[in-house]
């Protein structure tokens, strides 16, 4: 095992305050709370009001980690921001974010891995850091899923919220830092979790925006079985690359999928429930933003101490998945 290039230093998220209960998806589709709870978990999630965009709720999360670190916009050197729904196409919303932040002497861009975003964004600021090529890097992940959901596909709309969530990245010290990173990919699937219209194949036109192809579609059964199967490997991955097992995990930070998917990848990695994060009741899937706001709670609560292996793994369109195991 390497000593550890990178630490995490800074921590942040951003929940907009609008809730969307099971309650009120009883009323806009056919479901019932019980039904939604049982499968997955949710109890409510967060919905961003018009003026909470990526980049105004990344800016806010972004300066509570430089607070944390002792730094200012302007020593970032690095911007890496994963999401599925940018403010916009062009350009990207990272660079939007280093205006709004006053990030003058960064490099910015995102990433679209889908709920793996975050971890693949962790890959390559460590990589750039590594190279020389960076040292104070803002590792975001961001979403506004309500942008993209049908509300009238039950399917899909009772599991998707909005958030962002942001880590700090420096130079490790006295062993603590990033121990191991891994990521991979099947675009074979990409069919079982995706937005058939809406980009230069098919942009939106009046066809497009009559059938809702250009909202998410997803093949929830398929896509379990494959969640299961991509975040166990990834935890493998990242135990045996950083030398550790499952009974070291002092805390896993799964995404945030469902609570079935959480529950059946602690226990392929042998670890026990009450060492496992879990915030799905309270903000449903947040893709890229999950693992993110979910690690800065844990921080702000206590839940982290210095010297803990702290154990995180995710999931997406793609397919993608990814992990990483840290010691704070």
């Amino acid at each position: 095992m390497q000593r550890p290039i990178a630490r995490i230093t800074g921590t942040g998220r951003y929940s907009p305050a609008k809730v969307l209960s099971n309650a009120d998806l009883e009323v806009m589709v056919d479901t019932s709370d019980d039904w939604i709870r049982e499968r997955t978990g949710i109890r409510e999630r967060r919905i961003t009001e018009s003026h909470e965009t990526i980049a105004y709720m990344a800016t806010e999360a972004a300066r509570q980690a430089l607070d944390e670190a002792g730094l200012g916009p302007e020593d970032l050197d690095t911007i890496v921001l994963g999401t599925a729904t940018p403010d916009r196409l062009l350009p990207s919303t990272a660079c939007d974010l280093q205006a709004s932040l006053g990030a003058v002497h960064a490099a910015a861009f995102d990433i679209d891995a889908a709920c793996s975003g975050f971890l693949y964004g962790m890959t390559v600021a460590e990589g750039l850091m590594s190279s020389g090529n960076a040292r104070n890097a803002l590792v975001v992940g961001a979403e506004r899923l309500s942008t993209i959901v049908n509300y009238q596909d039950r399917g899909t709309c009772i599991l998707f919220g909005d958030g962002v969530g942001v880590a700090l990245l420096q130079p490790a010290d006295n062993g603590q830092g990033v121990l191991s990173t891994y990521m991979k990919s099947d675009g074979r699937l990409a069919d079982l979790l995706y937005r058939p219209a809406g980009g230069s194949v098919r942009p939106v036109d009046q066809d497009v925006l009559q059938d809702q192809s250009h909202m998410l579609h997803m093949a929830g059964r398929e896509v379990f079985k494959h969640a299961v199967r991509s975040m166990a490997d990834a935890c493998d991955r990242a135990l045996e690359q950083a030398g550790l097992s499952g009974e070291d995990i002092d805390i896993l930070i799964p995404h945030q999928a469902n609570i079935r998917i959480i529950d059946a990848t602690a226990k392929h990695a042998g670890i026990p429930p009450e060492k496992v994060y879990v915030n799905v009741d309270r903000y449903g899937n947040t893709s890229a933003a999950s693992i993110p706001i979910a690690l800065d709670e844990c921080v702000r609560e206590g839940r982290i101490k210095s010297g803990d292996i702290v154990l995180l793994v995710a999931f997406g369109a793609g397919f993608t998945w990814a992990s990483c195991a840290i010691r704070w």
